[in-house]
């Protein structure tokens, strides 16, 4: 069933084979290759000046939940200040009216959980995580007057005060006090006010909306339970298939749920850029199941205890967040390690024939170890151990900020940052309170699933569904979900800049294509074919700007020497 994908031996291969051979004789350490060579990946045609994508893919925070506000922090005493650069555009925000009389405080259906937006000051980084199921958020949008959160997704911190112990929690927000880096990073590069995820939910139909596009397609592996009834991870498509819709393990990884395990059929990005010879990964957060941790852990137990959350420690390798490891053309469902360090990000071992045992599927370690050889992938998918990740309960914005300030400070000192792109995007919006609704173009009609509009109604009844992977108008698809934060940081993003076009997770696939592919397309319905295109964001009429911009990984604030990990 996991037939690993080997392609026709191209130059990529070819180049790949030369680098390690003029390595050590065990092929486990690339050469270094000097500066007048032009590595395999910079001499690919692309489309844009953009050689390197990195796309640091963080868990769970809406819009608003992070910039409501923005460019305007509180500064309290204590806390790393935040000073707005001159001319910084207006965001779609928090405006007075929302802060104030908002309709989730209005409406007596939100019980004792009624509450306007609220500051969260930077002591309260840890925070419950919300209800983020596919079903609550719509209902928390309640026909798009985005009125019912508490009563749907709100959840509250036990023996918190006020707001923050019910279940208006969930319209906290932060600021620049707290979100520090990401407030710099939107100051000194772009970001996007009008990105949604592709459809309502959580965590796994977001990790495929941005490599495939498609959550159509689903096969169950192993269920307890059955699709079209409340709570399910998938529903009945209308078509005799399946859709995903919650979160579900991927089917034979040795780290997956026991009980419930599902695989995808259809293409994803992986697949065009292995069709191309174009190296590329996946790398996960503990996805290495050789290393222990300093607590003792290894295997598929590794864990990490944050020190902001605390309490007990979190699993650093966490299956559902894997993109890949749901299509067996892309997965590595026993974690196997790479042949060598330079085999990272290609399909084939230093022979040009045998495929290598880690499928394009790593760990964030590896990430860092290849672009220090030498060997920078062009495509990179990251996700942070889970302790970094984002995802309230058991990370938090602070440990998130040290992991995506390390990246980023890292790539900086790269002889390829001139023509790299970093996109920080967000896989759900955990629920939280985000007052931006878009009107579905993505219709589903599931009677128990679908609750945005009228009851089995997300959209309206006169617009079809979505095709799915075959062709067919297919149910539980609907969005655009949720508006969730965009930044692009890169010497060729354009400088404090907001863009309003409307895009969604999967914009990043058709980025991907139109740089790399020749707008090459996966099909099948995927919504690779109609997301909007992040290219507005980027300057590329003019030339890169190459100054580095040095932020400290605890306070978030710029420094003048790039911090030490």
């Amino acid at each position: 069933m996991f037939r690993r994908q080997v392609g026709p031996i191209m130059l990529a291969v070819a180049s790949f084979a030369t680098l390690v051979a003029c390595g050590s004789s065990n092929n486990s350490t690339p050469a270094s290759s000097s500066s007048s060579t032009t590595s395999v990946q910079d001499a690919l045609a692309t489309t844009t000046p953009i050689k390197h994508l990195v796309v640091i893919y963080d868990e769970n925070v809406s819009f608003d939940h992070y910039f409501g506000t923005y460019p305007n922090a509180t500064n309290p005493a204590g806390e790393p200040a935040f000073t707005v650069a001159a001319n910084t555009p207006a965001v779609n925000g928090l405006t007075t009216a929302l802060l104030t009389n908002n309709g989730n405080a209005t409406n007596a259906l939100n019980g004792a959980g009624a509450s306007n937006p609220f500051r969260l000051d930077r002591s309260q980084a840890a925070t419950k995580s919300q209800n983020h199921a596919y079903t609550a958020e719509q209902q928390a949008y309640d026909n798009g007057l985005a009125d019912l959160f508490p009563k749907y997704t709100g959840r509250g911190t036990s023996g918190g005060a006020g707001a923050f112990g019910t279940n208006g929690q969930v319209m906290g927000y932060y600021d620049g006090n707290t979100v520090t880096a990401l407030w710099n990073y939107a100051q000194n590069f772009a970001m996007s006010d009008n990105a949604y995820t592709s459809t309502y939910g959580p965590s796994t139909p977001g990790a495929l909306e941005v490599i495939s596009g498609q959550t159509n397609g689903m096969q169950v592996v192993k269920s307890s339970t059955q699709p079209s009834v409340a709570g399910s991870y998938y529903v009945n498509d209308g078509q005799g298939g399946l859709t995903m819709i919650n979160d579900v393990d991927p089917g034979y990884d040795v780290c997956s749920s026991t009980t419930d395990q599902a695989m995808m059929t259809g293409k994803n990005i992986g697949d065009l850029l292995n069709a191309q010879n174009i190296t590329w990964g996946g790398f996960m957060g503990g996805f290495n199941l050789q290393t222990t941790n300093a607590n003792g852990t290894t295997n598929c137990a590794r864990s990490t205890t944050s020190a902001v959350v605390g309490g007990s420690a979190t699993a650093d390798y966490i299956p559902h967040h894997n993109w890949f490891q749901y299509y067996a053309s892309t997965s590595n469902p026993q974690h196997s390690r790479p042949s060598a360090a330079a085999a990272i990000g290609y399909s084939l071992q230093a022979d040009g024939k045998t495929a290598d045992p880690a499928n394009h599927q790593y760990d964030t370690d590896d990430f860092f170890a290849a672009v220090k050889a030498g060997n920078f992938p062009s495509v990179s998918f990251l996700k942070a151990p889970a302790y970094q990740d984002s995802h309230a309960g058991y990370s938090d914005p602070l440990d998130e900020q040290a992991f995506v300030t390390k990246v980023i400070n890292f790539l900086q000192q790269q002889p390829d940052w001139a023509n790299t792109a970093v996109i920080v995007a967000y896989d759900d919006s955990d629920g939280w309170y985000d007052h931006a609704y878009a009107t579905p173009t993505s219709t589903s009609f599931d009677n128990v699933a679908d609750q945005l509009n009228a009851p089995g109604q997300c959209g309206s009844t006169g617009t079809p569904a979505p095709n799915g992977v075959n062709g067919k108008p297919v149910n539980g698809r609907c969005g655009p979900g949720t508006r969730v934060p965009f930044l692009v940081i890169s010497p060729w993003a354009k400088k404090n800049y907001v863009d309003h076009t409307l895009i969604n997770q999967a914009s990043v696939t058709r980025f991907i294509e139109d740089n790399w592919l020749g707008g090459a397309r996966l099909g099948g319905g995927s919504f690779d074919a109609t997301a909007g295109d992040i290219r507005s964001m980027f300057n590329f009429g003019g030339s890169a700007v190459t100054t580095p911009l040095y932020l400290d990984p605890t306070t978030g604030t710029q420094v003048s020497t790039a911090p030490q990990s």
